[in-house]
């Protein structure tokens, strides 16, 4: 499992975090208040994930603009990764279908996907709570992987 995507700082793989425990979070869109407060909520803990040796990388199918924008906007100290044709959300099956004012919609699965510091796959959390997430995610890297 690997993929290549822009992020707001370049084009990034999974292989690019070998040596660090990786803390990927899908999201569902840029500037909406949901996804605001789980940025906001890792910022807020980003010292304490790097002190265990983790690295925070949110993804959804934003545009690599948006992000720039979104990153700004709240000061976040990771990257974001672009994924406006849903490939790799496809890969961690994040999407559902849905819907939003009587339309049929697919939408992304708010979901986290924990790596140990080989590259492999550890832990899921899906459908998870924007607001208590971080802390959720924290604690789990605390007790170890």
């Amino acid at each position: 499992m690997d993929f290549k995507l822009d992020s707001t700082n370049g084009e990034l793989s999974l292989k690019d975090f070998e040596g660090k425990i990786l803390v990927l979070y899908f999201y569902p869109k840029d500037n909406t208040s949901g996804c605001t407060v789980e940025a906001e909520g890792f910022r807020d803990l980003y010292d304490e994930f790097k002190k265990l040796g983790a690295e925070i990388v949110g993804i959804s199918k934003d545009t690599v603009k948006s992000h720039i924008k979104f990153k700004e906007k709240l000061n976040l100290p990771f990257e974001l990764l672009a994924d406006p044709e849903r490939e790799v959300h496809k890969e961690f099956d994040v999407l559902k279908a849905g819907k939003m004012y009587g339309k049929d919609v697919i939408r992304t699965i708010r979901s986290t996907f924990i790596f140990d510091k080989e590259g492999k796959l550890v832990k899921e959390f899906r459908d998870v709570k924007a607001k208590t997430h971080p802390e959720e995610v924290l604690e789990y890297l605390k007790n170890g992987i």
